[in-house]
């Protein structure tokens, strides 16, 4: 029993020094995201409308030429139009959102699903009007490009849920 009780006294202590580290050092603890990882940095709204941020979790190089991370937007956030040379996967880990093919309807998204975006192929995704979403991205063979950012999703576009 007084082993247990100094375990958790222990964790607790290091949870706390570690949060108040943070504060201390300006970093607020992140409490957004639902999802595994941690909120991240805001994403630059010249490519996103409403507040996403975005966490890498693997650095592009040459040897796996294979760049993921996750991205948790809030309800009604999404990403502009953009494209992939090589393409995406994305598994969506929490939340419910959309995601959209140019020129076809709008796919609502849920908890495990997991979306291939194809090659130079025009999209968008987000989260739904109601609910956040967070998700994985996987863009592979990243030595033909990453993005082309496009123009914003428009609210009329958004709302076109059939």
């Amino acid at each position: 029993m007084k082993t247990i009780s100094k375990k958790v006294l222990f964790v607790a202590s290091v949870m706390l020094f570690v949060m108040s580290s943070m504060v201390c050092a300006g970093q607020e603890p992140t409490a957004k995201s639902d999802g595994i990882f941690p909120e991240g940095r805001l994403a630059p709204a010249k490519f996103f409308t409403g507040k996403a941020w975005v966490t890498g979790l693997v650095a592009n190089d040459s040897v796996f030429t294979t760049a993921a991370g996750s991205v948790f937007f809030e309800a009604g956030a999404r990403s502009n139009w953009h494209l992939h040379p090589s393409g995406q996967l994305l598994i969506v880990t929490s939340g419910v959102g959309y995601h959209q093919i140019k020129g076809q309807p709008i796919e609502i998204i849920w908890k495990g699903d997991v979306v291939k975006c194809p090659p130079d192929v025009l999209h968008w995704h987000g989260a739904s009007k109601d609910s956040s979403m967070s998700h994985i991205y996987i863009l592979p063979n990243t030595e033909k490009g990453m993005v082309e950012w496009k123009g914003s999703v428009t609210d009329e576009e958004y709302a076109n849920i059939d």
